[in-house]
């Protein structure tokens, strides 16, 4: 499944297949990854998730020695113990990494889920909800292969090369969906 290399574009990755998921801030793309990721892992599979995000994260308490360490200049602090790593890297003015950057990072994985990065060419889902009051992406983005909603399906949205509707409130559907995609993912490769 592995390729040579890695590109947000090609869908087969190191890092497994590789899904965007979209919407707006308020849409449910976050409880519609753990609801996905809790059931994919509980069924034997590895997913990796890179997560896309436009405010400045704080991962410690600046009085914790890893910040320390970090703010006196290191380049990457990594934080080892025996229940999870952490690399936390300053990017001190440098432009910020690619999507395939950061996915070349990544351990080999069944699938990535993306969330963010909207604007990035590679196969997404969109989380779409009227009542947010912001238009929907797939109108626009030929890369949205499939929309979950709260709402019913538009007329005439069925046809070749339109995205697939899924029911939100239904994490069953939503997972047939990604489980097949992720099949169709692998006999391409």
């Amino acid at each position: 499944m592995a390729t040579a290399t890695v590109s947000a574009t090609d869908p087969r990755q190191a890092s497994g297949p590789v899904l965007g998921v979209v919407g707006w801030s308020g849409s449910g793309k976050t409880s519609l990854l753990e609801e996905l990721i809790a059931r994919l892992a509980g069924r034997g599979l590895r997913v990796n998730v890179v997560k896309h995000s436009h405010h400045d994260v704080e991962l410690e308490p600046p009085r914790k020695d890893s910040a320390r360490l970090r703010m006196a200049g290191a380049a990457e602090v990594m934080l080892a113990s025996p229940y999870r790593v952490a690399i936390l890297r300053e990017l001190r003015g440098a432009p910020e990494p690619s999507l395939a950057e950061h996915l070349a990072r990544l351990a080999p994985a069944d699938l990535t889920l993306v969330e963010g990065y909207k604007w990035e060419r590679m196969p997404k889902l969109e989380v779409f909800r009227p009542s947010l009051g912001r238009p929907a992406l797939y109108p626009e983005d030929p890369s949205i292969l499939a929309v979950v909603s709260d709402a019913r399906e538009p007329n005439g949205l069925n046809g070749e090369g339109r995205p697939a509707w899924l029911d939100l409130n239904d994490p069953d559907e939503v997972l047939a969906w990604l489980e097949n995609w992720m099949r169709n993912i692998c006999n391409a490769a």
